[in-house]
Formats: C-alpha cells, structure tokens, sequence
C-alpha cells in the first residue's frame, strides 16, 4: 500500500507539472511584444495652408504641413492601415500622430467628406478629385489666380501656388522646384510637367536659404559724393537694391526734413550697414544744409509733415506711413492687418505684421500713440459667428466656439473645453471682454 501511495503521488505531481508547462507556453504565445507606440510632439511651425486631399500628399508635402518626419511616416503607415486610402475627415482624425489641434488647424482645409456614412453615399458630391485639364506649354511664372483656376485648382489652391512662387524669390526657376509644391500632388505634376516652359532642374547658383540667386559680389567703384545731392540711380550705383536706395531718400527727405547733416545721421540709416558705410565714407563730401539745391528745398517745404507724437496707430493713414519711411507693400501689410484685427490692442502686435520694416516700425512706435477704446472686444458667447471665423486670431478655432456654446453658454466652460496653447490663447483673449 505504501509503494502504491508513492507512485500516485509521483503520477500526481508529474500531470501537475505537464499542466503548468502547457499553460505557461500558452500564455507566452498571448503575449507578443508589439512594438511601443510613440506619441510625437507637434510641430508649431508657422503655416500657409489651403485646400488639400491628404491622399495626394507625399512625405514632403507632409512636412510642409508642419508634420515631423516621424509624424509623416505615421500618417502615411496608417493610410495603408485603412486600405490605402482616407475616405473622411472622421477617419483621418483618428491617426495618433493627429493631435485635436493639429486637426482643428486643417479641418476646413481637408478635401474630404466629414464622416464615414457620407463618404459611402451614391449621392456625395462635395469633395469630388478635381480634374486638372493642360492644353498647351506655357510659364507658370506668368499665371495669375484665374489662369489657375481654370485649370482645375480651387481658389485657395491657386492663391498658395502663387504664395509659393513669391517663397521662392518670384520665380518657379525648375520643374524640379515646382515639384515640391505640397499643393501640386505627384499625379497632377506628371500631367502638368510636359506642358511646364521651365529647366529640369535647379540652376546650381539657386540659394534655398536666402530664397533667390547667389550673386559674386560686384566690385563699386565709388567716387566723392554728397548724400543730400544723390538721386535714386546714385544710390543704386553704389550697390543698394531699389528698395533700399528709396528708403534711404525716404529717411534723409522726410525723417531729416531733406538733408544728412553729419556721418552719424548716415551711419544710422538701417539699410547702411556698418561694413557699407566703412566702404563709403572716405567718399562722402557733405555740403552745408544751406547749400542744398533750391528745387529740393521747395519740395521739401510743400511737402505735408505730421506730427506722429500725435497720431494715432489704429487711424494712421497708408499716406503718413508712406511719409514716415515705409515702402507700400509695408504699409498696405500694416493696414490690411489693422483692419482684419479690428485694431491694434498693444503694440507688440504691430511688430508681427508680414513684409514690416521692424527697426522703423520700432521708430515709430516709440512716438505715436494707441487708442484702444473703438476696438471691438465680445464675450465667446455673444461674439459674431462671421467675427470668429474672420478674425485672424479666431478662425480656427470659430467652429468649436459656436459648436460649444450652443450647449454651454459660459465662457469659462468655453475656454477649457477648446484646450488651447497657452499663447494661442493669451492673443485670443485680447479682444475678449
């Protein structure tokens, strides 16, 4: 009985033993390593966005976007997930590499229906590929907006083609170039490409960094000149850019009232650079104010002067701006900003309006005043809904605010429902009440 009572507890243990074994291979097999899933963090480059199929776009036209090169690889790894293509809004909003912002900043942008159900209806329509039809060669350096349109591009589409072109310096320079477009999708290029009046490639001398052509540097020949004499073509002579030899007249004629009266007064002139002005200097000969030619001092007594410690920056005129020293292109960016804000609340805001001359406009600000009391300021609950998806600093975040209020109207209910940056918010709330 003994020996029969050892060998059941033997067979016992034995069956445990075999149990346990198959058990723990069992839940090895359940138990795969899968591969981390990395969150990335997103990039907050500053973008010119337009309308887009984000099936058209390639690694680059990615990164264009502001999406890293790991974020890329992510979107692009989960369209083939999704069969190789997106066929909503709704579906593309759920790649992890999208954050809620990001999608919220390209939402209006996204050529594709909003959900799954409408993307699967005989009858959607909206968001049909638009078909790009080229006749004939021709240079895409002289197409307008229109000329695009017809083509097949969308408005937006045709604006940010041209935003492109103005990148790179004025020109598409290669079809190498206009290739990298993010709005110009691969199948779109190989239709267009044949008809393109432009090099393959990109000449060697095109410097990306400074968005033109590097030139040799040309060698000036200076001679002895009086700065309160020189016209326009004298400056250039000496190597200054049209712009650059206008804004030196600008400031001798109107900062100066109409002459240099020392080398500091040069010197201080912003486009003179420090190197520039050591060139310059062994050849300036300056006269006498009172020898300044009688047909510039009667130009310079007809011409109106302000008085800009008392103007206003939310009424300044383009005309006081073009009086104070800034070209056109700078005072009509002033202005069209001023105008889609509503006015200026500080002025720092001021100094981030595109195409400004930031020492000038430093100049200015340090004399003129802001009155702040007609700028329009609304609660999140009664603003406007044309108001939040006009304002510059509104739009993008307009649809949710409307969405939101519906069913909270409270404004700090708003502010944390939208989980907005920190700087993105402290803008909006300047012209909150």
């Amino acid at each position: 009985m003994m020996k029969k009572s050892y060998y059941t507890k033997i067979a016992g243990l034995g069956i445990f033993l075999l149990v346990l074994l198959v058990f723990q291979n069992y839940s090895k097999a359940g138990n795969e390593n899968f591969p981390e899933v990395t969150f990335i963090s997103e990039n907050t480059a500053t973008l010119k966005l337009t309308d887009f199929d984000p099936n058209d776009l390639n690694e680059k036209q990615w990164q264009h976007l502001g999406f890293s090169e790991k974020q890329t690889a992510t979107i692009l790894k989960y369209k083939n997930i999704v069969g190789g293509r997106f066929i909503s809004k709704e579906q593309f909003k759920k790649c992890f590499a999208v954050s809620a912002e990001k999608f919220t900043e390209l939402d209006s942008f996204i050529l594709l229906p909003d959900n799954n159900t409408e993307a699967k209806s005989d009858n959607f329509k909206k968001f049909e590929k638009r078909v790009i039809t080229v006749t004939k060669k021709f240079n895409p350096d002289h197409y307008s907006v229109d000329d695009w349109i017809k083509m097949g591009f969308s408005q937006r589409q045709a604006e940010a083609i041209l935003k492109y072109k103005t990148y790179l310096g004025g020109s598409f320079i290669s079809k190498e170039k206009f290739r990298e477009c993010f709005i110009i999708s691969e199948e779109n290029f190989q239709k267009i490409s044949p008809y393109l009046t432009l090099p393959e490639k990109t000449p060697p001398n095109f410097n990306q960094n400074t968005q033109g052509f590097k030139s040799e540097k040309i060698k000036i020949q200076y001679h002895a000149f009086d700065p309160n004499t020189l016209d326009l073509e004298g400056w250039k002579s000496f190597g200054f850019s049209d712009k650059q030899a206008q804004t030196i007249i600008n400031y001798r004629d109107r900062n100066l009232r109409g002459s240099f009266k020392s080398l500091e007064e040069i010197q201080k002139c912003f486009v003179i650079s420090a190197e520039k002005f050591e060139e310059m200097k062994p050849f300036i000969k300056l006269s006498p104010a009172s020898n300044t030619n009688e047909n510039q001092k009667s130009k310079i007594i007809q011409q109106e002067k302000t008085d800009f410690s008392k103007v206003d920056l939310n009424s300044i005129t383009f005309k006081q701006l073009i009086e104070f020293g800034f070209d056109e292109k700078a005072a009509g960016s002033m202005i069209g900003f001023r105008k889609k804000l509503g006015g200026f609340v500080n002025k720092e805001q001021i100094l981030t309006t595109y195409n400004i001359d930031v020492e000038l406009m430093q100049k200015l600000l340090a004399v003129a005043q802001l009155n702040t009391s007609n700028v329009p300021k609304y609660t999140l609950t009664d603003a406007p809904e044309e108001w939040l998806k006009n304002h510059p600093y509104f739009k993008y975040s307009a649809d949710r605010i409307i969405f939101y209020r519906i069913t909270n109207p409270d404004d700090r209910k708003i502010w944390k429902y939208l989980k907005l940056k920190p700087e993105y918010e402290t803008r909006m709330r300047l012209y909150v009440k």
